[in-house]
């Protein structure tokens, strides 16, 4: 009923849309070239394009509340009658004018929040690979090896665990904007009367009146919370879906495998968003945290649940070593859970002796990493030295009266002469047997190979040592000595050096 204010609003919403969308357009035109002129590993760029576009998507929201104050203060300063509080009765608006003053700024502003809105949603639905899914991850929960068989239904999409995290850590960042800025937008969307200004008659009626603009804002906020949890749930899946087969994900020599650096890499990501988590995880029940409210989870029962995952999956290629049969399955698969675990443990783990980490330093303080992890590690270990242990059954003492020498001579008897025979040439058969096969195994890490190296001296060197020193002076044959005594203590210590070296 009032075609001026029709025009107005008209004419401003064109306006606050053309703002808010220019800018948007101006920031992913900078985007593509930034992207486009830095080539380099894809994963890396694929990261910095996602964090790039939520670092935009925020700052659509800063330009969008700088939009609707200024339209709001247009719209102040064109409609109202009078900015005193001073002016008389013929001079206040109408009631049902009012009104339509309320409806023409709700229109104005809604088109701002609705462009920003559209941002958003294009942002996850592209950017954050919100548009798919990677199936159900109660599901792969319930049933580890159905996991392995990937995406397969209708609309679900392959993301591996770097591009899950990177979507993550976006969406959480996203979230983190919404959750800061959202409410500021809400108000300036919001209004004490439709025209701004309080009435002496209506300053105690109530709360601001919604707007549609506003009720716009809070499905911003309903949005971003519904997508970001997807993401959540995407990496926890890509991470369930890591096959467990191929020299990528589960390397010959026992090396790290992939999935571990990627899942570090995907924790140090998202740690730094706990509040944002924590925003998510009140408003949305998550596969591994269905509570809601205050006594929903926080950031660590998040990461929780993804190294639970991870080690399922390790365990997972862990059991494909044996499968493989071979003389050296189960010392591979021993070595391949060392290798994960001990690097685990060195890259999230708390620092010994130190209180405070930095704050770029992303560590699982909770007792609960370092107690699980280092359970495994140790079992681990055990059952992988139980194969240099067989050694130390060729290194027990000779009686000393089993040791009969020939008649006026320093030689010993044809029968005692094949007893140490045999003891040294079990150890030297059992030795290259084992070496040989331990010999490809690859660790990495100079600490856990030093620690490795030690170990298996203290499980048989020193025996062997004192076995050799103690035998080696007795002639206990007349022609080929040198081929039983051919492993002397040192030499044998060399040779351990030497073990996991990379090949």
């Amino acid at each position: 009923g009032y075609p001026q204010l029709d025009s107005y609003g008209e004419a401003r919403k064109s306006v606050a849309y053309a703002s808010v969308d220019g800018y948007c357009r101006q920031l992913r035109n900078i985007r593509k070239k930034t992207m486009g002129s830095n080539p380099g590993n894809s994963s890396i760029v694929h990261h910095a394009n996602v964090d790039s576009a939520a670092r935009d998507a925020v700052r659509c929201i800063e330009h969008a509340m700088v939009v609707v104050s200024g339209e709001k203060s247009v719209y102040r300063c064109v409609v109202a009658p009078a900015s005193s509080n001073t002016q008389d009765e013929s001079k206040v608006v109408a009631p049902h004018y009012q009104r339509a003053l309320g409806t023409s700024y709700s229109y104005v502003a809604a088109s701002a929040v609705d462009r920003l809105l559209d941002l958003i949603e294009y942002t996850f639905l592209r950017e954050a690979g919100c548009a798919g899914n990677l199936g159900s991850v109660t599901e792969a929960s319930n049933n580890p090896g159905a996991a392995q068989s990937g995406p397969t239904g209708t609309g679900e999409i392959d993301m591996d665990i770097r591009a899950a995290a990177s979507a993550a850590a976006a969406g959480l960042r996203i979230v983190d904007g919404v959750r800061m800025l959202g409410p500021s937008l809400s108000k300036l969307c919001e209004l004490t009367n439709p025209c701004g200004i309080a009435s002496a008659t209506e300053a105690n009626k109530g709360p601001p009146e919604s707007t549609i603009a506003s009720a716009l804002c809070i499905s911003l906020h309903r949005s971003t919370v519904k997508n970001c949890s997807k993401t959540l749930e995407n990496l926890a899946r890509s991470i369930q879906l890591d096959p467990l087969d191929g020299r990528k994900h589960r390397p010959a020599d026992a090396r790290v495998a992939t999935v571990s650096s990627d899942v570090v890499h995907a924790i140090r990501l998202i740690t730094p968003f706990t509040s944002a988590y924590k925003s998510v995880s009140k408003r949305r029940a998550l596969p591994w945290d269905p509570n809601v409210g205050e006594s929903s989870g926080e950031m660590d029962t998040f990461i929780r649940f993804l190294v639970k995952q991870l080690i399922i999956s390790l365990q997972g290629k862990a059991q494909n070593y044996k499968n493989d049969g071979g003389v050296d399955a189960q010392a591979k698969s021993n070595v391949f859970m060392m290798n994960n675990t001990f690097y685990l443990l060195e890259l999230l783990g708390p620092v010994e002796g130190v209180e405070e980490q930095p704050a770029d330093d992303c560590r699982i303080q909770a007792p609960w990493f370092t107690t699980k992890i280092s359970k495994i590690f140790d079992s681990e270990k055990a059952k992988y030295l139980t194969h240099w242990e067989s050694l130390n059954k060729h290194l027990t003492a000779v009686d000393d009266k089993e040791l009969n020498y020939q008649t006026n001579k320093d030689v010993l008897s044809l029968e005692s002469g094949r007893l140490l025979k045999s003891r040294f040439s079990g150890f030297i058969e059992d030795f290259e047997r084992v070496y040989v096969v331990h010999r490809d195994f690859t660790v990495i890490d100079l600490k856990l190979r030093d620690m490795l190296q030690r170990d298996i001296r203290r499980v048989f060197l020193a025996r062997y040592k004192a076995f050799f020193d103690k035998y080696s002076r007795i002639q206990f044959s007349k022609k080929n000595m040198e081929n039983y005594l051919k492993y002397p203590p040192q030499k044998v210590n060399s040779l351990i050096g030497q073990l996991f070296a990379m090949q």
